[in-house]
C-alpha cells in the first residue's frame, strides 16, 4: 500500500467512525464499480447516502474538500448511478456527501468537514 493509500484509508476510517456517532448506519464501504469507486455507502432517516472522502495531511495545494474537482464528482456521480441500478434503489431516497478530512500531524488532530448534498 502506497503512502497516499494508507492516508486515504485512515481518513475514510475517521469518517466512518463520525457518521456513526451521527446516527448513520453503514451499508458498505470501498465498493468497486467497474472503474469507479464509493468510498462509503451510508442509510438515515430512509435515505442511502453515498459518501465520498477526501483527505489532506497538508496544506500545500489547499484543503481536503478542493480535492474534490469536477472530473472525479463525474466518477462519483456515475459510481452512484450504478449502483443504484445493480440495488434497485430509487433515485429520490438518495444523496451524495463529501466528507473532508484535514489532519495535522503535529498536533496529532483531523478536522472533519461534512458537506451534504453536493450532487
Amino acid at each position: 500500500m502506497s503512502h497516499n493509500q494508507a492516508i486515504g484509508e485512515f481518513g475514510e476510517k475517521l469518517a466512518k467512525n463520525y457518521l456513526i456517532k451521527q446516527g448513520y448506519k453503514i451499508v458498505d464501504l470501498n465498493i468497486k464499480l467497474s472503474h469507479q469507486e464509493l468510498d462509503i455507502v451510508a442509510r438515515k432517516n430512509g435515505l442511502t447516502v453515498f459518501i465520498e472522502v477526501k483527505t489532506r495531511i497538508s496544506q500545500i495545494y489547499g484543503p481536503a474538500e478542493e480535492a474534490f474537482a469536477l472530473a472525479k464528482s463525474n466518477r462519483f456521480k456515475r459510481g452512484i448511478e450504478m449502483f443504484i441500478k445493480n440495488n434497485k434503489i430509487s433515485a429520490d431516497d438518495i444523496r451524495a456527501d463529501l466528507i473532508a478530512v484535514d489532519i495535522n500531524r503535529l498536533k496529532k488532530t483531523a478536522k472533519i468537514k461534512h458537506f451534504k448534498d453536493i450532487l
